[in-house]
């Protein structure tokens, strides 16, 4: 396999797990938990994320709110949102710079030197992103 087949893979690797964390950061299934009152008629399933509270009941309708105020959570709730944000903005800035880098594209073709350096920076932010 060649040296820009192995680059561009590695891209498309890191991409594809930049939105999985992306979508993981969004659904509101961080905490399930599930209330059976007297009749299974009542049944409510109860949905937790890092933005949104959701219910839905047995019935299939879903209700969803935004938490109220940052403030009122718990704090592994609030560095979970923090650490979620650094993660998705360090991942976004690794995606460009990892294509000012790669082989494949016509930015900074003078010296291949700094090219690689580029791309090794892209893919540094992708690990600090993990």
């Amino acid at each position: 396999m060649g040296g820009g087949l192995r680059e561009l893979t590695g891209y498309l690797a890191a991409l594809g797990g930049w939105v999985a964390a992306l979508a993981a950061a969004v659904l509101p299934q961080w905490r399930q938990s599930s209330y059976a009152g007297d009749a299974i008629i009542t049944a409510v399933g109860l949905h937790e994320g890092l933005w949104m509270s959701c219910a839905s009941q047995s019935t299939g309708q879903v209700q969803c709110r935004l938490h109220d105020s940052l403030l009122s959570l718990d704090v592994h709730i609030q560095t979970s949102r923090a650490l979620m944000i650094i993660s998705l903005l360090l991942g976004f800035f690794g995606i460009v710079v990892s294509v000012v880098g790669m082989k494949c594209t016509k930015v900074g073709e003078e010296d291949p030197v700094t090219k690689s350096r580029i791309a090794v920076a892209g893919g540094v932010l992708f690990v600090l992103s993990g």
